[in-house]
């Protein structure tokens, strides 16, 4: 039985290594990518809410998929107050830093 909570524990720390590693991947990605700004127009929206089990409350993370002129497209995340302010189909300026939002002007 020793032995088994052993492997748990140490699943547990791993899985945990792994988040925080892969997330400070991403992380010095962005940093070391050039901040860009092109002509796009926001093709669609989406949402993804998670959590919210039991007395927690859920949480919501913004996206919004970018179109260039060539038909390249990139989704970013987005602040909510942004999110509000973007409607599918406004063609503007996308500043953006590897998988970073910087900002859309229309």
């Amino acid at each position: 039985m020793p032995l088994f909570f052993k492997l748990m524990f140490l699943l547990v720390i791993g899985f945990f290594v792994f988040v925080i590693f892969k997330s400070l991947k991403v992380w010095l990605s962005n940093n070391a990518s050039p901040q860009l700004s092109a002509q796009a127009i926001a093709v669609t929206k989406r949402t993804e809410v998670w959590g919210g089990s039991g007395d927690s409350s859920a949480s919501t993370s913004y996206y919004v998929t970018f179109e260039f002129q060539d038909g390249q497209r990139v989704e970013l995340m987005v602040p909510d107050k942004e999110f509000g302010l973007i409607v599918e189909g406004d063609r503007g300026q996308l500043s953006y830093q590897g998988t970073r939002f910087k900002g859309f002007v229309r």
